[in-house]
């Protein structure tokens, strides 16, 4: 344990740059920066085209005050196993560079304030799903499931797929089946994401007593859970071709990405069946890459739409 944690007056003692660096952490910005990327696209499929740049901004500015908030908030809850896990001992609230009481208040002032962002300037349903989303991430998976089940990261994928509903919702102020269907592909392509970077920090969460598949399951069934889910992603991807009425650029990238993401799960399971040195992070590292480029191609298939069919 970091010799920070055992004195109180850590916190006081911290200064003004580190402690700012320290609230910036809270927000978990890499995982912030993932759902900002998907909103962008969802919000240019939403107006066919190229949306309000100042909408733009204010839903950014919104979702990452949102997503920071939901961040904040697990990093309150998951403060005890952080600093069990080497992944996560350099936490803010482990070293003790930030106190308890001063994250619930960051975290607090960020959700109240990124509602009202959205609710005064998009719409109110955008708001409710920006606050839908702070509670499910930090209700559902962080408090109830994350220390319950194995399948606490398919749940959570859920809170991953909000962003695309406020995207639209703040262009459209409503919903419709486009939006929900790339709801379904985060939702999908969270577990084949996740698995092999918690495959590769298993020990970490053993240790920490949390349940992650790739504890309590071995690698050949987390391989085949990583292959099924990549097929059913892949599967979802193509099901927003006709939902969604989209052209050629989406599907030559849906296509060529989908059959490279379901070959290198195939390539991960074969193997684990073999008992060969499996290298997750090979498919994580991809995962990454597949879904930033898929969602380009969303941007990129609503400005520029051409038929699929001529």
């Amino acid at each position: 344990m970091p010799a920070s944690v055992l004195s109180p007056a850590h916190t006081s003692r911290v200064s003004f740059r580190r402690k700012l660096s320290a609230y910036f952490s809270l927000t978990k910005p890499r995982v912030m920066e993932l759902l900002l990327a998907v909103t962008v696209p969802a919000m240019f499929l939403a107006q066919s085209g190229l949306p309000n740049l100042l909408l733009v901004v204010v839903t950014l500015v919104g979702g990452a005050l949102s997503a920071g908030s939901a961040g904040a908030f697990n990093c309150i809850i998951d403060r005890d196993i952080d600093r069990l896990m080497r992944r996560t001992e350099g936490r803010p609230l482990v070293t003790g560079d930030v106190s308890t009481r001063e994250a619930v208040i960051f975290a607090s002032v960020l959700a109240v304030f990124s509602t009202l962002w959205f609710g005064f300037l998009t719409n109110w349903l955008a708001a409710a799903l920006s606050l839908g989303a702070i509670a499910f991430y930090v209700v559902v998976y962080s408090i109830i499931l994350k220390r319950r089940t194995p399948q606490n990261i398919v749940w959570g994928g859920a809170a991953g797929g909000f962003p695309v509903l406020i995207g639209w919702a703040a262009v459209t102020g409503s919903l419709a089946w486009p939006p929900v269907i790339l709801f379904l592909i985060i939702f999908l392509w969270t577990p084949p994401h996740y698995w092999p970077l918690s495959w590769k920090y298993r020990d970490d969460y053993r240790s920490a007593d949390v349940p992650m598949l790739t504890v309590v399951r071995g690698p050949v069934t987390v391989g085949l859970q990583i292959v099924l889910y990549a097929w059913a992603t892949f599967a979802a991807t193509l099901l927003l071709i006709p939902v969604a009425g989209m052209g050629l650029i989406y599907t030559v990238l849906a296509l060529g990405l989908g059959i490279a993401f379901v070959v290198e799960s195939h390539r991960l399971f074969a193997r684990a069946i073999s008992h060969v040195d499996v290298t997750p992070m090979r498919l994580f590292h991809y995962s990454n890459a597949y879904l930033a480029m898929l969602f380009v191609g969303v941007a990129l298939d609503a400005l520029w739409h051409l038929p699929v069919l001529g």
